[in-house]
């Protein structure tokens, strides 16, 4: 049976992909995925054919997956953090159903979620929610009452895609919702380029995180009311006696 990868190759540099993901990739014919994403790969695996296609192209990305796996290749498509969080896991699930002959396998990765929390501290140590601002797929008004309730059930909350040029005012409208439940001395964090070259971070407050400067590349934290700082770090605490 003809195999294809679904990988997630982690935040960025290399030694933050998985041994199973590096492993898959360096035994498969080509390399499939997003332009961007491919040349954070290309250099650590040479010799391999590798396809791109642009944002907004994803159904066509995977239909290429699985041609190019159907002639008999192992194919390899990757996608940035873990490929089943806001990747393309269940497009190629849903679009596998008209290639039986190919065999299917996910690779998980490290989420931007959970590879940024690293580099600001412990910001997910208790319950937290995971929301994307993007909403090119799905009605601001749905994003909306995710955070009002994620913020009223006090979780720690991940923006995912917090702005872009068509949506530089979307983390502003995010940090006004949360704070209907969160004091404006809310600790907040956020990393860009996480795992990449330019990376950089900051702990802030919640009133401050309503006008800082981030893009599609960075990822933010909204602390819950027990979340604080310990020694520069974004720190949530379990509830453990010291």
């Amino acid at each position: 049976m003809n195999r294809l990868y679904v990988i997630g190759i982690g935040p960025g540099a290399y030694e933050k992909m998985t041994i199973e993901a590096a492993e898959a990739l360096r035994g498969s014919d080509v390399i499939v995925g997003y332009t961007v994403y491919v040349d954070l790969v290309r250099e650590h695996f040479p010799g391999k054919e590798f396809l791109t296609t642009p944002m907004t192209k994803e159904v066509e990305r995977c239909e290429l997956a699985f041609s190019e796996a159907a002639k008999g290749k192992t194919v390899a498509m990757i996608c940035s953090g873990d490929a089943g969080v806001y990747g393309m896991t269940g497009l190629m699930c849903e679009i596998g159903l008209r290639y039986p002959q190919v065999e299917l396998t996910l690779i998980g990765g490290v989420t931007a979620a959970t590879g940024g929390a690293a580099v600001l501290g412990a910001p997910l140590i208790h319950d937290f929610a995971v929301i994307s601002l993007s909403d090119l797929l799905t009605p601001w008004e749905k994003i909306e009452k995710r955070l009002l309730l994620a913020a009223e059930a006090d979780f720690v909350i991940c923006l995912y895609n917090p702005s872009s040029k068509k949506r530089k005012d979307y983390l502003k409208r995010a940090c006004g919702l949360v704070l209907a439940h969160r004091g404006p001395e809310t600790v907040c964090g956020y990393v860009k380029n996480i795992g990449r070259n330019g990376e950089e971070s900051r702990v802030l407050s919640l009133g401050e995180l309503q006008d800082a400067q981030v893009d599609m590349f960075t990822t933010v934290w909204i602390g819950n009311s027990q979340t604080k700082r310990v020694g520069g770090r974004m720190v949530t605490p379990r509830g453990y006696d010291l």
